[in-house]
């Protein structure tokens, strides 16, 4: 797993402009900057506070973020001291302290919001994917995630799915050739008998990618298996068909299934043997965390 996500340059241009967008330009021109309005009228200047975030839910949640809302809190307040106590990837009961902060009042009020919006949703995907990685862990299949991310959010997301015990598919479409349905249909018109010569072009374009082709029939399974891609995607199909496909492939490209795969339904996918279920799900859906951020003191 990536160890921190916050050593990525994406991340750290991320939490900037989330704290700029909350709170106006910190430390971004001349002067003292503006803040949060509501502490600077209320809070006095001095006032040093001691604080923890745990989460709400019954079920709790896999932690995922915590560097992340260090982060955000250092970025507004160099003064603000963090522990983290539950590290990424861990799971926290209902209740339960993830990081403790110790700083001036102002700076970790101002801080709040934005340390949690990030930690909310990572946590959210990183839960779900733990679920699902849970479901099919008898059969050894990969969950993997998908490129349906908010967008300027990839990284945080993909590290969150990483903290669940899931894997990363693409980063980007730069990664890896993955000929999908619309690809498919201006492919020869469309001809799902030609596939293993798009298998040979994307090869001849790009040697040193990964290629992977989606297909929705067992006939289009086997043509652009004559080619041998790495990787071929079985898309929106009956579990006995992934069956038969994974028995043609086997031995000769990865399996991938995907399309519409719940909870409910990864189990049985699982068991057709294919090598990885992808799931947008996990990072469009995810039911945001219930977590909060409460004083324990103020000195």
């Amino acid at each position: 797993m990536m160890k921190d996500v916050m050593n990525c340059p994406r991340a750290k241009e991320a939490v900037a402009a989330a704290l700029y967008e909350d709170l106006c330009d910190v430390g971004g021109r001349p002067g003292k900057p503006r803040l949060d309005a509501t502490s600077e009228a209320f809070v006095p200047e001095d006032v040093v506070a001691d604080g923890e975030i745990y989460a709400k839910s019954e079920e709790g949640c896999v932690v995922s973020g915590t560097t992340v809302a260090k982060a955000v809190m250092k970025a507004v307040d160099r003064r603000i001291k963090v522990e983290i106590l539950l590290k990424d990837g861990s799971s926290a009961r209902r209740g339960e302290p993830i990081m403790t902060f110790r700083g001036p009042a102002r700076a970790i009020l101002a801080a709040e919001r934005t340390a949690l919006n990030f930690m909310q949703r990572m946590c959210a995907t990183a839960t779900l994917t733990r679920r699902f990685v849970d479901a099919v862990a008898r059969y050894g299949t990969a969950i993997l995630d998908t490129r349906k991310t908010t967008p300027g959010l990839r990284v945080f997301e993909k590290y969150a799915v990483l903290c669940g015990g899931g894997e990363n598919h693409r980063m980007g479409m730069y990664d890896r050739v993955l000929m999908k349905d619309n690809h498919r249909r201006l492919w020869r018109g469309g001809d799902g008998d030609a596939l293993d010569a798009a298998v040979l072009a994307a090869r001849k374009a790009f040697p040193r990618l990964a290629v992977e082709v989606e297909v929705e029939t067992i006939r289009e399974c086997a043509s652009a298996l004559k080619a041998a891609p790495e990787w071929i995607m079985l898309d929106n199909m009956s579990v006995a068909d992934m069956k038969r496909c994974v028995k043609m492939c086997k031995g000769i490209s990865k399996t991938e299934a995907s399309g519409g795969i719940t909870l409910d339904r990864a189990r049985a996918v699982a068991a057709t043997g294919v090598d990885a279920i992808s799931l947008g799900c996990l990072t469009h859906s995810a039911r945001a965390v219930d977590l909060t951020l409460e004083w324990r003191a103020r000195v």
